[in-house]
C-alpha cells in the first residue's frame, strides 16, 4: 500500500482535520505545514501531489502512538526510514491498544477472517520460523474495520 493511502485512511477513520495532523505530527517530533498535509492527501493524478516518505509515515505514526496513548518517559522512539506493513501494522496496533482479538474483530468487520496464529505471524521479528510478511490485502482489510469501526463511533457520538 502507498504511505499516502494508509495517512489518508487514518485521517478519515478519526475524522482528523488539517490541524490536528499537524498536532499529531509535532508529537511526533516533527513540524510540518498545513501545505504538506494537503500535499499528501492528494490524488496521485493531482499536479500539486507529494509522496509521503516511509520517515514521514513513521513520524506520524509515532505521534499517533503519543496522541492516543500519551508520551511514554525515557528515549524517543526513532522513526524508521524504511517501512513495511508489519511495522505499520505494529505501530497501528500499538497506539489503538489493540489485543489479538481486537485486531480480529476488525478484519472480521471489513470480511476478512483469518486466525489468531496467523495474526501472531505479522508481529513476530523478522528472523523467526514463524514470521509472516503481511500483504496490502490484510492491512487493508484492517484499516478498512478500523474506519468503520472508529468513524462509526464518530458518526454516532455526533448524533
Amino acid at each position: 500500500m502507498e504511505n499516502n493511502d494508509i495517512i489518508r485512511r487514518i485521517r478519515y477513520s478519526f475524522d482528523f482535520n488539517d490541524t490536528k495532523m499537524i498536532e499529531v505530527f509535532a508529537l511526533g517530533d516533527s513540524k510540518v505545514t498545513r501545505a504538506q498535509i494537503s500535499g499528501w492527501l492528494k490524488k496521485d493524478i493531482d499536479p500539486d501531489y507529494t509522496v509521503l516518505s516511509d520517515f514521514q509515515l513513521a513520524i506520524f505514526l509515532n505521534g499517533l502512538i503519543n496522541h492516543k496513548r500519551g508520551k511514554k518517559e525515557g528515549p524517543k522512539p526513532i522513526p524508521e526510514n524504511k517501512l513495511n506493513n508489519n511495522v505499520i501494522f505494529r505501530k497501528l496496533r500499538i497506539a489503538l491498544n489493540l489485543k489479538d482479538n481486537d485486531i480480529l474483530e476488525l478484519l472480521k468487520l471489513a470480511d476478512l477472517e483469518i486466525s489468531k496464529h496467523e495474526l501472531s505471524a505479522f508481529f513476530r521479528k523478522p528472523g523467526q520460523s514463524q514470521y509472516r510478511e503481511c500483504k496490502d490485502q490484510i492491512l487493508r482489510n484492517f484499516l478498512r474495520g478500523m474506519q468503520m469501526k472508529y468513524r462509526e463511533n464518530k458518526t454516532l457520538e455526533k448524533k
